[in-house]
């Protein structure tokens, strides 16, 4: 074959089917002439770079170029963070449900508890028995006195509104209110009062459903017995507080504010530890029987402390309180119910009150000049000269003047008395019956 001889060019490739043709396309067609684009627009122009295609047939295995961009897929602190988010959002959820669950279950809390059962009252001889006896028949008093006002304790005597109390408690009133165990008040007036024995009797009208309390009898009193004291402690009406006769026969003097002596109480007392406050003065003192065996009157206040040297107490309750025998008590206030005054028992004589000795002296001279010894007085009569010591009454042994006042007033006027005295170092024993006089 010369050099000039050319050969027939090969045959063109006609591509076989493909599976994305339409079906109205030739599959032997050739292709598609490219567009007027892709010509130059003149001879001297060169034909415009177009950009390759992807050939789907090429054999060649397709690889993904890393171009530093991040994937769709979550990374690692994405899928850290959705982890705490989610945990966090169960423990709240969970938190707020374990709250909910503690609440409701504390409104469900029924801790263990006795039954009611119904009310069957108390044994008579306890405490809350006697209270519940008693506590109808105790009255709080609330008295004014123009400039001052006070709060102080009574008991019912009878169905005619006697209330018995302390002369300390009304001295000085110019009103006198009377409340009940049930809280009604009504007014009372004053019937009578003596200083000398501290008590007083005021009276209630147009009440109905009295309910006085039973009276008991001092005498039979022993040191040891359990009893209940009943007031209004700095006005805490119908407080009820409970102990024993710490002692019998106390005496005991108060009041005397004056300075005259005109003032001053002179008690036999029952010492009870039962704790008495101020404004349980007039208050009963009931035995185990709710029976009345003393008049609440006086306590004795602690030293205060410090360095002031001033002799002051603090007042409130240290286990030493002093009722009045019941016995004096009635005595009293028959008398002040029926004359408004009471009689103090007397033997006749004038004391020295500032005799230091053991024992009782009588005055040499009495006041203004008069005798000491009053003539044809129970004292004259028995014997008793000035300058007598009076030792002994009844036995009972007796270390000053105020303690004779008190063993004689422990008496009623007509009551028969053995003195012992001393006289010219020499003891004798004196027979006397005992005088009356008025008191204040």
């Amino acid at each position: 074959m010369s050099d000039s001889q050319q050969t027939d060019p090969a045959p063109a490739q006609v591509p076989g089917p493909r599976w994305w043709s339409r079906p109205d396309e030739p599959v032997d067609a050739p292709p598609a002439p490219a567009p007027d684009r892709d010509r130059p627009l003149s001879p001297d122009l060169p034909a415009p770079r177009t950009a390759p295609r992807y050939d789907p047939w090429a054999d060649r295995p397709l690889q993904v170029v890393d171009t530093g961009r991040p994937h769709r897929g979550f990374r690692l602190w994405q899928v850290l963070a959705l982890a705490l988010g989610t945990a966090l959002l169960a423990g709240g959820i969970g938190g707020y449900a374990g709250v909910l669950a503690e609440r409701e279950a504390n409104t469900r809390l029924e801790l263990p508890q006795a039954a009611a059962v119904a009310d069957k009252g108390r044994a008579p001889e306890s405490v809350a028995g006697i209270a519940a006896t008693a506590l109808p028949g105790v009255v709080t008093l609330h008295v004014n006195g123009g400039e001052s006002s006070g709060t102080g304790t009574g008991f019912v005597l009878d169905q005619q509104g006697h209330i018995l109390t302390n002369n300390h408690v009304v001295a000085g009133a110019k009103q006198i209110t009377v409340t009940f165990s049930t809280g009604d008040s009504v007014t009372a007036e004053l019937v009578g009062r003596d200083s000398g024995y501290d008590l007083a009797v005021v009276k209630v009208s147009g009440v109905r459903g009295l309910q006085p309390l039973s009276l008991g009898n001092s005498e039979n009193v022993k040191v040891g017995d359990p009893v209940v004291a009943i007031g209004a402690p700095f006005d805490l009406s119908n407080t009820v507080t409970a102990g024993i006769i710490s002692a019998t026969g106390r005496p005991i003097t108060a009041g005397g504010d004056k300075g005259d002596g005109s003032d001053i109480s002179y008690v036999d007392a029952l010492q009870t530890d039962a704790p008495i406050n101020p404004g349980n003065s007039g208050g009963p003192l009931l035995d185990s029987a709710a029976r009345v065996i003393g008049i609440n009157s006086a306590i004795r206040g602690a030293d205060k402390g410090g360095d002031s040297g001033d002799g002051a107490r603090q007042s409130g309750s240290i286990g030493l309180g002093f009722a009045i025998p019941v016995n004096q008590g009635k005595r009293v206030a028959e008398e002040l119910i029926r004359t408004g005054r009471a009689t103090h028992p007397v033997i006749g004589v004038t004391l020295d009150m500032r005799y230091e000795g053991d024992g009782a002296r009588v005055e040499e001279k009495g006041e203004g000049g008069k005798p000491a010894v009053t003539p044809d007085g129970p004292g004259a009569k028995a014997g008793i000269q000035p300058g007598d010591v009076i030792t002994k009454v009844d036995g009972q042994r007796v270390h000053g003047g105020d303690e004779l006042i008190i063993k004689i007033r422990a008496h009623r006027p007509g009551d028969p008395l053995r003195l012992t005295v001393l006289r010219d170092g020499r003891e004798r024993t004196l027979e006397l019956v005992l005088g009356s006089a008025n008191g204040s």
